[in-house]
């Protein structure tokens, strides 16, 4: 049912120009509309009944109003009127809105908050790389995907974990991002990379998650738009790599575009673009390491899938987008750690202060693993599913804060801190968010969560899917 009314609504918004942002405040006064459907979400008979009379009869009382407004005989309303956008003036706007255009974990504010105040990055990265015990590399090189590079924090951490187990042995990383400011970030932390181990082959893609790992797409259309890009890069010092990866600002702006999905509301790429880096000192070596186009495999031996989905997508978005592709493009021996939100912590006593019934993290590894497990039928026969004890699974992270901070009273920055970060986690959309931003209610509950439990820390937990060793 849900996919026909959003085929209905999605028809009617292109031939309106509304978005589809401004169509659900229109019809039943909820912003939010499509991508709640979109997620699972159900609506009454009542509500359908409504967004039905809005398309049939709504759109065209509101046209006329607006003719009414502007072409009036009025001369009263006319200084009102001219502050006023036209229709068409109104969509562009709703266009250009953040929420609308990309998902949650875009929202650069939130995000870069989150991750300069918290420690999950780091934690992240130290579980993934207790994996690198349990793998077994396979010539020509340690081949690893990363479904979800952001800033490439945990990435790099894992990078410098990988050169410490394995310090002789090339490396093939190859990581998917659709965000262009959090390839930026990635790419810039990559010199010290190619400094330390030199044999290293970095991938960075904004393909979907069933095409990545093989660096092709399906598409015909894709395919034939594809940009690929190689760069050896010449010297021997982070230096000199650094300034040819800035080199490549330019490139990434006019190549790494995203639109918006108009039937998922997610950004999708303009063009598929794959870019190539390594040391040119040591092509040679690594000539099967670099991939080649239309020649790529995955069987990876290590799949880094941290916070992959939104929390809130449906549990089969989650199992046949997101992890059964992932699980496919394992190698023998190979392993992929999946890490999502678990709750039940100080972070979500602050979500439940303001929102009592929101429960963000309806999907547990279980159910998780059992669908994945499920939508891959006869293909995951060889696959281990580990779900592990809650004491091996959860790991905390916390918010960095100083002894002094956390008392009878607590600084206006820590309380927004928190504050952000609860509702990061949480994945609360800002059209919640200004409703309550308007009163105290926001920060009393932060600061009474923050002198309770002296702190504020969250938990998540991991779970691994891996292939049998031939």
């Amino acid at each position: 049912m849900n996919e026909v009314i959003l085929q209905e609504i999605a028809e009617f918004c292109r031939q309106r120009g509304l978005a589809e942002s401004t169509f659900g405040r229109r019809a039943v006064n909820d912003g939010k509309l499509a991508s709640r459907l979109r997620n699972g979400g159900r609506i009454t008979t009542d509500t359908l009944d409504r967004i039905r009379s809005f398309m049939a009869h709504g759109a065209e009382s509101g046209a006329a109003r607006r003719r009414l407004m502007v072409d009036g005989p009025s001369a009263q309303s006319l200084p009102v009127i001219k502050m006023q956008a036209p229709p068409m003036a109104s969509a562009q706007v709703d266009n250009d809105d953040p929420q609308r255009n990309f998902r949650f974990f875009d929202n650069r504010q939130k995000y870069l908050l989150f991750v300069n105040t918290c420690s999950e990055k780091w934690e992240v990265a130290q579980r993934v790389s207790l994996e690198l015990d349990n793998i077994h590399p396979r010539p020509p090189a340690v081949r690893v995907f990363d479904a979800g590079v952001g800033d490439g924090t945990v990435l790099t951490r894992v990078m410098r974990s990988m050169h410490h187990k394995f310090p002789t042995m090339p490396f093939q990383i190859v990581g998917k991002e659709i965000s262009l400011e959090d390839v930026r970030l990635a790419l810039q932390k990559m010199p010290d990379r190619f400094m330390e181990h030199p044999s290293t082959v970095v991938v960075l893609t904004n393909l979907a998650y069933a095409d990545a790992p093989w660096l092709a797409a399906k598409s015909l259309s894709a395919a034939t738009s594809m940009v690929w890009k190689e760069v050896a890069l010449d010297g021997n010092t982070a230096h000199s790599f650094e300034e040819q990866i800035t080199a490549l600002e330019p490139f990434l702006a006019e190549s790494w575009k995203a639109k918006v999905s108009p039937t998922s509301g997610n950004p999708v790429y303009e063009r598929p673009v794959v870019l190539v880096l390594y040391r040119n000192d040591h092509r040679f070596m690594l000539d099967q390491v670099i991939p080649k186009p239309g020649g790529s495999h995955a069987d990876y031996d290590l799949v880094i899938a941290s916070q992959p989905y939104r929390a809130r997508a449906s549990l089969e978005f989650k199992a046949k987008r997101v992890l059964a592709p992932l699980a496919r493009a394992l190698g023998p021996g190979g392993r992929m750690i999946t890490i999502q939100s678990y709750g039940n912590d100080p972070g979500m006593e602050i979500i439940h202060k303001v929102w009592p019934d929101d429960n963000p993290f309806m999907h547990s590894r279980h159910d998780l693993l059992k669908e994945t497990k499920q939508e891959l039928g006869s293909a995951g026969r060889d696959l281990n599913f580990n779900v592990y004890s809650d004491q091996r699974s959860l790991f905390r992270y916390d918010m960095h804060t100083l002894p002094s901070e956390v008392s009878s009273s607590i600084g206006t920055s820590t309380l927004l801190a928190a504050w952000n970060a609860a509702v990061y986690v949480a994945q609360v959309e800002d059209d919640r968010l200004s409703d309550v931003n308007a009163d105290r209610r926001y920060v009393d509950a932060t600061r009474e969560v923050l002198q309770q439990r002296g702190g504020l820390w969250f938990f998540d937990e991991s779970f691994v899917i891996s292939r049998r060793r031939q």
